[in-house]
Parts: structure tokens; sequence; C-alpha cells
């Protein structure tokens, strides 16, 4: 089965992360970069396979990768929300 590119959303915790460099080492996509502080930052989420390697092996439990399904339906949540008050 091929990965599709592009349907994930990639968040690094930048308060949790150590700079360790497992996931920036480790991902297939090269979606990961360190930047100035030494801390990982999504650099190419465009990349992204959602293979989930970087969420399930850092030791800081730093990384979330999920669908952009997901950022759609919480931006309807809130909206419908907002329009209930």
């Amino acid at each position: 089965m091929v990965k599709k590119k592009g349907k994930t959303i990639v968040t690094v915790y930048s308060a949790w992360c150590k700079g360790c460099g497992i996931c920036v080492a480790f991902c297939p996509g090269k979606v990961l970069e360190f930047d100035e502080h030494g801390k990982a930052y999504p650099a190419h989420m465009e990349e992204c396979i959602n293979c989930g390697f970087c969420e399930l092996h850092c030791p800081d439990f730093a990384i979330s990768v999920r669908p952009k399904k997901d950022e759609k339906c919480i931006d309807e949540m809130v909206k419908n929300k907002d329009l209930k008050k």
C-alpha cells in the first residue's frame, strides 16, 4: 500500500522537545528539521506519509501526527459552538 503525502498535520510541542534528534534522523519523508533552538519542527509537513514513526518513538511525547480531516472537524465544532451562543 502506497501512503499518500500531504494528508496529515504534524505538531511538535517545543516545550516538551529536548532535541534528541530521533524524529529528524529517522523520518522517511524528511519532514522534521531542527530550529535555531535545537528543537524539532515540521519544516516540510507536505512530505509526511503518516507513518507515525516520529510520534511513536519520541521519548518526550512531543509530537502529534493527525489526519487533516481532524482539523476540519475541530474547526466545524468550534464554528458550531460559536453559532449556538
